[in-house]
Parts: structure tokens; sequence; C-alpha cells
């Protein structure tokens, strides 16, 4: 009895994998709104009411579908910094893992990055554990490097991973639309990364006061030159 039971589970689990791996193709291939789950049924080998079995809904598939995915895609991310020492080389892991999924898994990259956003109940009432668990993995690194004094302190963390994030999943959007012909993946991976890590780098604050007194001075010129002007003019 016992055997069977687990005979049993271990083919639903295979069936609503079956299911998943289906939804991603037809999701890429025909959109969310234009996807029927009567093709998702027919890509995965099942009767059309089989996917109700275990999905309530086209909307629940995708969330599903986008949790087990995420799973995946968390673990890259810390299989791609483990044994690395420096918060700057896992920042760039990071992005180039991130940015890489467009090339190795166009189909997961277009569900995750384009698809998502069409459906209104994910955007609107999911609470989105796996995506959170992504902001805290880059977070983490913010802070471990705000710590090593690689980083800038006075950016919150978890305000950095999201700008983080959004970059990289602007980029990831931009191939995905230009269908891979827009630009070379590997060589923008190095552009945001250059980028980020300049950015975050801290500066000496003499110079950083100096530069404030600068531009100050170069507005409060600008400014009179302006009021000058106006005098002139308003004299003739």
């Amino acid at each position: 009895m016992k055997i069977h039971s687990a005979t049993s589970s271990r083919s639903s689990n295979d069936k609503r994998e079956r299911i998943l791996d289906a939804a991603e193709r037809v999701f890429a291939r025909s959109g969310f709104f234009q996807a029927r789950v009567s093709e998702i049924a027919r890509d995965a080998g099942v009767a059309d009411g089989t996917i109700y079995l275990y999905f309530k809904s086209k909307d629940d598939l995708l969330i599903s579908l986008f949790e087990s995915r995420m799973e995946r895609v968390n673990s890259r991310m810390r299989d791609a910094i483990a044994g690395l020492t420096s918060p700057t080389e896992k920042l760039s892991a990071i992005v180039h893992t991130h940015l890489g999924l467009v090339k190795t898994s166009p189909q997961l990259a277009e569900v995750l990055t384009v698809e998502l956003r069409q459906s209104s109940k994910f955007m609107k009432e999911y609470a989105n554990a796996r995506f959170g668990e992504f902001l805290k993995l880059i977070a983490a690194v913010i802070v471990e490097g705000q710590e090593a004094g690689e980083f800038v302190n006075t950016i919150p963390a978890q305000h950095a991973a999201r700008m983080v994030f959004g970059i990289i999943d602007e980029m990831a959007l931009a191939w995905l639309l230009g269908r891979g012909e827009s630009f070379d993946v590997d060589a923008v991976s190095d552009w945001v990364v250059t980028m980020l890590v300049d950015g975050l780098r801290p500066r000496p604050k003499a110079k950083v006061e100096a530069k404030a007194e600068a531009d100050a001075g170069a507005d409060a010129k600008a400014d009179a030159k302006t009021d000058t002007e106006t005098n002139q003019g308003g004299g003739t």
C-alpha cells in the first residue's frame, strides 16, 4: 500500500512538472493572453480537464510556473556566488548569471520578464515570495560590500537591490523584445557591472563636498549672468 502511494505521488508530481514545462513553452511561444489551456494540455500530453486537477486557472498556472522557475533562478544565483569572497565579484556574478538567462534559457526569460506582466492577478494579488528571496540575495551582497568598505553605505541595501534588479531586468527585456539582435549580452553585462560598481564605490568626503561647492558656485554664476542679461534687456 505504501509502495503504491509513493508511486502515485511520484506520477502526480511528474505530470505536474510536465504541465509546467508545457506552460513555459506555450506562454513563451503564444503569449499569456493568447495561450489556451487546451494548447498547454496538448503540449503536455494530458487531457484538458487534467490541468484543472493541479491548477485553478490559467493565472494560477502562470504563478505556479513563476514559483517553480524562480526557485531554479535563485539556486543558480546562489551557485554563481558560492566560493567568491569579494562582494564586487559576487555582484558581477549575479548580473552575468541573470542576463545570461536570455541566452541560455530564452523561453524561461520570456515568461519571467515579459509574460508575467500580462497577468493582473500576479501583479496585484500575488505576494511574490520567490522574488523577495531574489532581492534579499542581492541585498545581502550589497550589505557585505558596505561592511567591507567596497560599496557606499548611504544607500539602503534593500533599495539598492531593487535598483540593481531594475537595470538588469530592463536590459533583459530589451534583448528579448529585440529578439537578441539589439546587443551582445556578455558585453552589456560587463557595462552594467562597471556602472553599478562605479556608482556604489565610496567617494572621499572631501572630494564630494568640493564637487558640491563647485556645482553650487557654477549655479550661482549662471543665475547672476541670467539676472544681468535680464536687467540689460529691460533697459533697452
